[in-house]
């Protein structure tokens, strides 16, 4: 059985686009967030001869699939062949056609034939049409996207951006996109035995990092902290999500002011729980802080950074709201009852909710970096923030789903106490005034486009 999908990207030539594809990230960033698919091992990139191992994960079953590339033509097309897995036969072929007038005409060609027996029955010709159609048109549109994007800084040096939390949902995700545009990636580890190319050594609890691994980074994104949806606050846990990101800021903000040569830039996470429960209010960087442990958190979080900032270190303070991927975060948790129609608004669906699509959240970090008059709190969120009854019908509608089970407020106090109170039934309408003043372009500015691109449901 033969496949084929194309797309048009006319303001990118056949070299860019293939460069691309041949950098390290590419694979990552052409994955679906909802494919739950772990590279094992790789070698060699897509040059003949190069490998990949996978592990496809799907429902509570797992498979590993092998693939070998071949027939690589620089800026023309390179395979991929299946040597070990779960079809009977796999050749995928990557094709990349300069197109009259300009620009690359993408096309992928995919020569497949199904497994044997009941799994060709479960995996056959029109289970293969669906989900290539639902990959194929994410990845078209992700690539459109981050070609986009690496476009507005083609002029400007190639960075070495060290990064906290890489190992996360935001923090994997920049590093993979800041690699596909090719940047130089450092990742921060807490295990010295993995510190040396590519990683550098800390420990925010015992106040060690290796400053002279940080010396050759020209930024530095902070992101690591402890998940505050992991269980009820008890006053353990609430400590510790306090000390997990005032200790790492501030060790991050002293390192910074103390290095003669070293990075400039430091691009700190927050969270619109900053501005505690304020109702229908809209809410710019200038607004004041409100009430509550999130907001005192962040408060604190945020005025970590000082040293820094006092030291001439550009400092962006990224207040972020829900960011949308089914790959984890909040959406990631909630997907599972709403597939099975029992989602619904939680307390009385009034409260806003935030958000912003994981990929503007990535572009958006990327932009204040090199963005020199973006400094202090920067809100990371889309330009239309939305009501927790209205996040829910989008949702539902996404997910072809009902959302007709409501969860009341005395139920969400029961099950999650002060977590439930301000992370679920308090709200903030929050606006990305700073953001757009500079320039920025979001994407997805509605909340139903976004969960139809990360979900794979977009027409």
């Amino acid at each position: 059985m033969r496949l084929t999908y194309s797309t048009d990207l006319p303001d990118h030539d056949p070299a860019t686009v293939f460069d691309w594809h041949e950098r390290p990230g590419a694979l990552e960033r052409l994955t679906p967030p909802w494919g739950e698919v772990e590279v094992l091992h790789r070698a060699g990139g897509i040059r003949d001869g190069g490998v990949v191992q996978l592990r496809v994960h799907r429902g509570p079953t797992s498979f590993r699939w092998d693939l070998r590339h071949r027939d690589y033509e620089h800026a023309r097309q390179f395979r991929d062949e299946q040597t070990s897995g779960p079809l009977k036969s796999w050749v995928h072929t990557h094709r990349f056609v300069a197109r009259d007038g300009g620009g690359t005409r993408m096309e992928d060609e995919i020569d497949v034939e199904p497994p044997l027996g009941s799994a060709g029955a479960a995996i056959g010709p029109t289970f293969l049409r669906h989900e290539l159609g639902r990959l194929f048109r994410f990845r078209y549109r992700r690539l459109f996207t981050d070609l986009a994007r690496h476009a507005e800084f083609r002029d400007r040096p190639r960075l070495t951006v060290a990064i906290t939390g890489a190992s996360g949902l935001v923090g994997q995700s920049l590093s993979h996109f800041l690699t596909t545009g090719g940047h130089r990636v450092v990742r921060f580890v807490r295990d010295s035995r993995s510190a040396g190319e590519g990683a550098i050594y800390w420990n925010p609890a015992s106040g060690e990092i290796d400053a002279a691994g940080l010396a050759g980074a020209d930024a530095v994104v902070h992101l690591a902290g402890t998940s505050i949806g992991a269980g009820r606050w008890t006053d353990a846990r609430m400590r510790a999500i306090l000390n997990s990101r005032v200790q790492g800021t501030e060790l991050m903000a002293r390192t910074l002011a103390e290095m003669k040569q070293g990075p400039r830039i430091l691009v700190s996470a927050s969270a619109v729980g900053y501005y505690g429960d304020r109702g229908s209010e809209s809410l710019a960087e200038d607004a004041k802080p409100g009430t509550g442990f999130l907001a005192d958190v962040c408060r604190a979080w945020e005025g970590a950074t000082r040293s820094a900032e006092r030291a001439g270190v550009r400092v962006v303070l990224l207040r972020s709201g829900l960011a949308l991927s089914p790959a984890g975060g909040a959406l990631g948790q909630m997907l599972l009852p709403f597939k099975i129609g029992v989602g619904g608004r939680i307390g009385s669906g009034k409260q806003y909710l935030s958000w912003i699509d994981l990929d503007d959240l990535v572009a958006l970090i990327v932009h204040a970096i090199y963005t020199k008059a973006l400094a202090g709190p920067v809100n990371a969120t889309a330009p239309h923030p939305v009501t927790n009854a209205a996040f829910t019908s989008a949702l539902g509608r996404a997910l072809g789903r009902p959302t007709i089970v409501p969860v009341p407020a005395i139920a969400v106090k029961a099950a999650f106490g002060q977590l439930g109170t301000e992370a679920l039934l308090w709200g903030q309408r929050v606006l990305p005034s700073k953001a757009t003043q500079s320039g920025f372009r979001f994407f997805y500015e509605g909340v139903e486009e976004s969960l139809r691109f990360q979900l794979g449901r977009a027409e």
